[in-house]
């Protein structure tokens, strides 16, 4: 999916095609919050105005360009994973073994499903941070751009979580179901906290308040 270009990629959006979909667009704002922390990391290296921080940008865009290229993998393995629950679904169900098997491809194909989105939303949460950082030390004349970034990372969570939701509702499997519940709940709480702080800090420098 990342090898087509943008209009293409909408294009198939757009289609009555089930891929790509909801969770390939939390992979794809996920990787584009990354990304635009390593814009403003790249427009401060090398400025002298910022020679205190060049060694903690570097970082900050090492760490950024990790999560970018991750979540961009992510956008192909949220496809393969519901192309599997797709696959599980069109198995045969006239005998009742082979209803048993399609049930148990089923609910194998869910969890990987769910798991898909999981790994989306732990990505961004880690991107959330990253914005924050890169605010802070960042060139002051692009930080509007951080500020864009972690919201786009927020939405990316925000996105990945539903899609954990949609997934475990159809799981027989309810420890599993609760166990991820609560552990994107929790993660949630630290992403809408470090997205708020971010958010009013880049306003906050922006308007000198």
């Amino acid at each position: 999916m990342t090898k087509y270009p943008v209009n293409d990629f909408l294009g198939k959006l757009a289609s009555e095609a089930p891929t790509p979909g909801g969770g390939s667009v939390a992979a794809l704002m996920g990787s584009m919050g990354a990304a635009l922390v390593s814009m403003v990391a790249n427009l401060t290296v090398g400025k002298k105005k910022y020679e205190s921080v060049e060694k903690e940008v570097k970082k900050l865009l090492v760490d950024s360009e990790t999560l970018r290229l991750l979540l961009e993998e992510a956008i192909e393995k949220d496809v393969e994973a519901f192309s599997q629950v797709m696959a599980a679904y069109g198995l045969p169900k006239d005998s009742a073994d082979e209803r048993a098997v399609r049930t148990e491809k089923i609910q194998e194909s869910l969890k990987d499903a769910t798991n898909a989105p999981m790994e989306c939303a732990m990505l961004t949460a880690k991107v959330i941070p990253l914005c924050k950082e890169i605010a802070k030390v960042g060139n002051v004349n692009i930080i509007s751009d951080a500020g864009v970034a972690v919201l786009a990372a927020r939405a990316a969570f925000k996105s990945a979580e539903l899609n954990v939701y949609v997934n475990v509702s159809s799981l027989k499997d309810r420890e599993f179901a609760s166990k991820k519940i609560d552990q994107i709940k929790e993660l949630g709480a630290v992403v809408e906290k470090g997205e708020q702080e971010t958010f009013d800090y880049v306003k906050q420098v922006i308007l000198k308040i």
